[in-house]
């Protein structure tokens, strides 16, 4: 029996009736014919990612974002990765890649996680299919210390296109940063504005981001998923690389962030996952964005501080 929860633990759990109410809305294929984009259009496919994506139309996709399994053994509530040799990990990249990126539009973008073991199997597996335009690294507060090595608290991120005209909106992902020494022009502030909360100018965003905090207790996106990425994560890929109302692709949603982040941005999105209880997870938190939009560290067009917000 699972142990009892803290009442200030805001974990999402489901319940017996939540349970059956959303596996109705689960689109479980069960057919060779290709569905058309109605029939998948902003909804949870419980399948695998492989069958899944030969049965979506082509050509559809605006942005895809790809949180694979790392090359390392990890249990997904009952579904266990295990590591392989490095060309066949690079080969497994390849397999889910090569049919993710004919549902892309020829404008379209694609960002695919990865860790520092298998960051570079991504980037070649990448660079023969796609423009490689960036490598990402975000700054994890959380990981395990390591008596004889360094602590892994970084994952990465690739950006690529699939040609050179693509969207990118910078304004739209500018970050809002405390100024240490604020500089004035004849008496006005220069570049940066003062509120009651302090002093702050808007920013470009770097290739490094150190403001996420991994999902977690206390936070009402969190959920038992082992590698969780941040609403404001996705929210970032999001808004830099869609304008409103593009479609998102994601075929390993795992709980859901993807889709979550994109319906409270106003995106339309497409997500596969092959585990039923991380697709139910995925539904009520969709079903939450319905009146929850806030994504915690973004507000009013920019992206805070971490923990700011």
């Amino acid at each position: 029996m699972p142990a009892e929860r803290s009442p200030r633990n805001k974990t999402l759990t489901i319940d017996d009736v939540e349970r059956a109410l959303y596996e109705k809305k689960l689109v479980l294929p069960a057919r060779s014919d290709p569905f058309e984009l109605q029939d998948v259009l902003d909804r949870v496919i419980n399948a695998d990612a492989l069958a899944a994506l030969d049965t979506l139309p082509r050509g559809f996709a605006d942005l895809i974002v790809v949180d694979p399994p790392y090359n390392l053994d990890k249990n997904f509530h009952g579904s266990a990765f295990r590591a392989i040799p490095d060309d066949a990990y690079e080969a497994y990249v390849d397999s889910w890649l090569v049919p993710a990126l004919a549902r892309a539009k020829a404008t379209a973008s694609i960002y695919v996680c990865s860790d520092w073991k298998s960051s570079t199997a991504v980037y070649r597996s990448l660079s023969r299919h796609a423009v490689v335009r960036n490598r990402i690294t975000w700054q994890r507060e959380k990981g395990r210390g390591a008596a004889r090595n360094w602590k892994n608290c970084s994952e990465d991120i690739w950006f690529a296109t699939l040609g050179d005209d693509y969207y990118f909106d910078v304004d739209a992902v500018k970050q809002r940063k405390k100024v240490i020494a604020p500089y004035r022009d004849n008496g006005q502030p220069k570049d940066w504005e003062e509120s009651a909360d302090g002093k702050f100018r808007l920013t470009h965003p770097s290739n490094f981001w150190d403001d996420l905090t991994v999902p977690y207790w206390s936070m009402r996106e969190n959920t038992d998923h082992p590698t969780q990425k941040p609403e404001k994560l996705l929210a970032k890929l999001i808004l830099a690389s869609t304008p409103p109302g593009a479609i998102v692709l994601d075929p390993f949603a795992g709980s859901g962030t993807t889709a979550v982040t994109a319906k409270k941005l106003g995106r339309r999105f497409v997500t596969i996952e092959q585990n039923r209880e991380y697709c139910l997870w995925a539904e009520k938190r969709l079903a939450r964005a319905e009146s929850e939009t806030q994504i915690q560290g973004y507000r009013d067009g920019a992206f805070l501080g971490r923990n700011d917000g």
